[in-house]
């Protein structure tokens, strides 16, 4: 049988397995499920590279439940670490969608919440668990968590995980966690650091490499509008949401400042039942809420920084535009990712002002494309740049010239002496 012609029915899965898949209405394997699987369940380290969206957590999590079967002891036997508490959560509901008809216990561990309940749960007795780094210590150091059963190991969104730090406490564990286990590596981005990591954390691996690791889904169409300022930005957006076909729409932004302040924008313009904004200063309980709220098509708009970015697992959403363009380049990739999922197609846009024209070359030479360039409409007021707006951005793009020529001298001057005549 060919590769592309295997279904979930010939995995060596369990019917528990199977009825979860039948029922969570996954009908064909993705290509990081009919190459990765086979191999996980024959116990090989696994290192995958995966644009987002392809399918993956399925693809290590089928496999992983199908050697852990069933509940068994009090200490964990699986440990999958991801970079931030939405992924613990959106990691976990999957996995617990796909172990539907087990006993398996598996359990979510992250910050912003008290400790006190997620000890609770763990001394409980645990199977599997989801954790960031930082909560697994947490709870491992004082000595509520025993890792000593472990037989699993999976770093997803490693590249993530690197870039945000997570490098010591990522030694640590290793350090403590039993030497005889299958590991398993997920990254949407191979770069020197990720390369690193593998080296000292997988033993002989099977590489698996579905397209190129850094290429935007295909699913997604993108096109760039280049802006001359924050108020001609408002102004193309508000043209832009006339058209119904922005049903479900996310607007990424650059800082909490900008979320914010384009939330109430929304808010005025079509109601505050209408939008709501995550992002790193929301507690765990509204973030959670405004995505089931975004799910459940409660709300047309959703407004984020990119702490959302990955951690939005929402299907048919139409639109995803870039209020800003994101400074971590790979960020990119993740934002538009929020679209085209599940075999769906969508639509990405990027408002690139003066001063991110720098960053927006760096992002087609990461994707390895040229994005076409819309022009804007007529009916959209181009508004003149303020004073101070104008200074920043020279200011900006003077940083940006000197990175790259380090004799570069400025061409900003925010003060010119002024000759008396």
């Amino acid at each position: 049988m060919k590769e592309d012609e295997l279904r979930f029915s010939d995995f060596k899965l369990n019917k528990q397995l199977l009825s979860a898949i039948a029922e969570a209405g996954f009908e064909t394997p993705t290509d990081i499920q009919r190459k990765a699987i086979p191999q996980i369940l024959g116990g090989h380290d696994i290192l995958g590279i995966a644009q987002t969206g392809t399918g993956k957590t399925a693809a290590y999590a089928l496999p992983l439940l199908m050697k852990i079967k069933y509940a068994q002891g009090n200490d964990p036997r699986a440990l999958i670490i991801v970079p931030t508490r939405e992924l613990v959560l959106q990691v976990t509901e999957q996995i617990k969608t796909l172990a539907l008809y087990t006993d398996l216990r598996i359990v979510a561990l992250y910050g912003g919440v008290g400790l006190k309940r997620q000890v609770e749960e763990v001394t409980k007795g645990v199977d599997i668990i989801v954790a960031t780094p930082g909560r697994l210590m947490e709870l491992y150091l004082p000595g509520h968590l025993q890792l000593k059963k472990l037989i699993m190991l999976v770093l997803d969104e490693a590249e993530r995980l690197l870039d945000m730090g997570f490098r010591p406490q990522i030694n640590r564990i290793l350090e403590v966690i039993p030497r005889k286990r299958q590991n398993l590596l997920f990254t949407a981005t191979w770069n020197d650091k990720v390369k690193s990591i593998s080296e000292d954390f997988l033993v002989s691996p099977m590489e698996i490499r579905i397209s190129p690791e850094i290429r935007t889904a295909k699913t997604v169409s993108q096109c760039v509008y280049f802006i001359p300022n924050l108020r001609t930005k408002i102004n193309l957006l508000e043209h832009m949401l006339l058209d119904p076909s922005f049903r479900k729409v996310i607007i990424f932004c650059k800082t909490k400042t900008t979320a914010t302040n384009i939330s109430k924008f929304f808010a005025r313009k079509y109601g505050t039942e209408m939008v709501r904004v995550i992002h790193g200063n929301k507690s765990q309980n509204t973030r959670m809420n405004s995505l089931q709220h975004f799910r459940d098509d409660k709300i047309r708009f959703l407004v984020a920084t990119d702490v959302g970015s990955r951690g939005i697992d929402v299907e048919e959403v139409s639109h995803v535009i870039n209020f800003d363009v994101p400074l971590i380049y790979e960020d990119y990739i993740h934002r538009i990712g929020r679209t085209g999922r599940a075999f769906k197609t969508g639509d990405s846009i990027t408002f690139c002002a003066p001063h991110d024209e720098y960053h927006w070359k760096r992002i087609q030479k990461l994707i390895g494309q040229k994005v076409q360039v819309e022009v804007i409409p007529p009916g959209v007021e181009v508004t003149e740049t303020l004073f101070d707006e104008q200074q920043t951005m020279l200011r900006e793009i003077d940083t940006q010239r000197r990175k790259d020529d380090p004799d570069y001298k400025g061409a900003f001057h925010p003060k010119k002496a002024i000759k008396k005549k």
